[in-house]
């Protein structure tokens, strides 16, 4: 078998014949010898543009980072304090350290706030030596005892808070300290920058900051669910003004305590709500009962004759009795044994007018006999003067003490009809007086700054009318003259009754009334102030009555307050056209 040679052109670059020449292929060889050289080089480029690759796309993460957090993202923006109304879900937002939104007065000013701050406590698993600590710890805060601090340490307990709300140069002190088992919990504590400003208002918070007391506790899941602050409608100026006549007014009078609530005749928004004495919310002090009582919603009391203000509009809504009619008021009214008579004895024919400036009891029973139970009972209901004001954003409301309909008898009409037999509080009064006056519509009160609502009806627009002529010549020519302050129209009307103690009444103390709007022309405001057992002296002539505390503390107050309210000043053209005349004839 012979042998065979292929010769074809792919297998002639393997095989070679003899004395053919052998040709070698440059890149052949350079391929076979460099190929493991070129592969390290060409790995260790692609290698070091990956990385390159890998820096860059880390340093345009961080740019954006820094670009979206300088923009804006991220940060909560308050709308209150921009001074820009903008929707929730348009508020740009980050985590704030402080979970107690703040509280504002009507113009936007800082009344209640929350400061981040620390806790101090010990794992007293870790503690190696009680004593030592205790004594670096009382060196530190000298205000608690050795003694306390080493009672505290030798507990069994991993937890276990020695000092709450450090400031940061005691929390350097401790730090420098380097006490393992010493340890810091974050928290926040709420600080009244006005002190007792606004006290029986704002409450406060306990050492967990929960409301406990005043708008903090009545609005504590609003504070605590959201950090957007809370607006209220007190003014931060005004009741500062009637907060410090207030203070004279007690000291003036050596009475026990003295309260004042301001509000909106038109819309029951409160304004300003002081009682005195008060108290320092940011002090965690032991404080007397009577600072801690907020008389201005808690005191339920007889409030005499200021009532005299509601009996003369319901008899007048009747339609049973009108502004002309003229009652005797020279006898006494008797009830089988019991009677009604007038401490001052007038002994005259009075108008509803005249009963008013005159404060005849003898009058307003026999304006309410014409009228009867009935009626006086429902208009009673219909300002609410037999529920507690549940809306209103305090927890500290009293409820009226208000008559069953069983026991409401002919004589119990009566001394109602004067102030006796329904105790109630002033927030509870000035609510109604400013209905009777503000054109016939009653508004709940608030303290918070909102859209008020419509409110109803309880006097006619023409009742009303009528009421403010009636009480506007309580302050030209009756009990209330010393309210008189020329260009604002005040109107008003006094109430002095004796104090219920024990189940009887004390004649040697009383609680003094003055209710107030201004002006007559186009009702604004009102103001009820009330004086806690004032003393008699020679200032006084001896009496204690309204007209001689209550009354001249309201001047006072509007005479301060109306140019801060921007009240019109409206002067009595014939009283200027007098003037004028008497001049021009001297």
């Amino acid at each position: 078998m012979g042998l065979k040679v292929n010769f074809s052109k792919r297998n002639s670059e393997r095989f070679y014949l003899p004395g053919q020449d052998i040709k070698i292929s440059r890149n052949a060889v350079l391929r076979k010898n460099y190929t493991t050289e070129s592969d390290n080089v060409l790995t260790c480029r692609q290698r070091t543009i990956f990385t390159l690759w890998c820096f860059a796309l880390i340093y345009a993460v961080l740019c954006f980072k820094v670009s979206y957090v300088c923009l804006g993202h991220g940060i909560n923006i308050d709308t209150a304090i921009m001074g820009e109304q903008m929707a929730d879900e348009d508020v740009i937002r980050f985590k704030n350290p402080v979970k107690r939104a703040d509280i504002l007065d009507r113009n936007g000013e800082i009344i209640a706030t929350s400061l981040p701050t620390v806790n101090l406590y010990a794992n007293t698993k870790q503690i190696k030596n009680a004593q030592d600590v205790a004594e670096k710890l009382n060196y530190i805060f000298p205000d608690i005892s050795y003694e306390t601090f080493l009672a505290k340490l030798q507990r069994r307990g991993a937890f276990i808070y020695l000092k709450r709300n450090l400031s940061p140069a005691q929390q350097l002190q401790v730090n420098n300290l380097g006490i393992p088992g010493l340890e810091f919990e974050n928290c926040e504590k709420r600080i009244y920058p006005h002190k007792n400003l606004f006290a029986h208002v704002l409450g406060n918070t306990n050492v967990d900051n929960v409301g406990i007391a005043g708008v903090e506790k009545a609005m504590d899941e609003r504070l605590t669910t959201s950090t957007k602050p809370l607006s209220l409608s007190l003014d931060l100026g005004i009741q500062n003004t009637i907060r410090d006549a207030l203070i004279e007014g007690v000291k003036q009078f050596n009475a026990e305590g003295a309260a004042a609530i301001l509000m909106e005749a038109k819309t029951g928004q409160v304004i300003a709500l002081t009682s005195v004495p008060d108290f320092d919310p940011n002090e965690n002090l032991k404080i007397e009962d009577r600072a801690m009582f907020n008389f201005a919603t808690k005191g339920v009391y007889e409030a005499g004759s200021v009532f005299k203000v509601f009996n003369t509009a319901l008899c007048l809504e009747s339609g049973k009795v009108k502004v002309t009619d003229r009652f005797d008021t020279s006898r006494p009214v008797y009830f089988g044994k019991a009677k009604v008579t007038d401490p001052h004895g007038s002994h005259k024919m009075l108008t509803p007018e005249d009963i008013l400036v005159e404060s005849s009891n003898i009058g307003s029973t026999l304006e309410i006999l014409q009228v009867g139970k009935k009626f006086q009972r429902n208009f009673l209901q219909n300002i609410n003067m037999d529920k507690e004001l549940a809306d209103f954003e305090l927890p500290e409301v009293a409820r009226p003490l208000f008559l069953s309909e069983r026991r409401w008898s002919n004589h119990t009409m009566a001394t109602i009809s004067y102030g006796y037999g329904i105790s109630t509080t002033p927030l509870h009064i000035i609510s109604a007086f400013s209905a009777v006056i503000n054109g016939g519509m009653y508004h709940e009160p608030s303290l918070i700054y909102k859209k008020p609502h419509e409110g109803k009806r309880v006097v006619s627009e023409k009742t009303s009318q009528n009421m403010r002529t009636l009480l506007r010549a309580v302050v030209t020519r009756g009990t209330g003259r010393r309210a008189n302050v020329d260009g604002y129209q005040v109107m008003g009307k006094t109430g002095t009754a004796d104090k219920l103690e024990n189940g009887h009444y004390n004649h040697k103390k009383s609680i003094s009334t003055f209710v107030s709007g201004f002006p007559e022309s186009n009702p604004q405001y009102t103001l009820i102030v009330v004086m806690d057992d004032p003393k008699a002296s020679k200032e006084t002539f001896g009496y204690t009555t309204a007209g001689w505390n209550a009354v001249p503390i309201t001047k006072n107050i509007i005479t301060a307050v109306a140019p801060q309210l921007n009240v019109k000043v409206d002067f009595d053209i014939e009283k200027q056209k007098n003037i004028v005349n008497a001049a021009y004839k001297k």
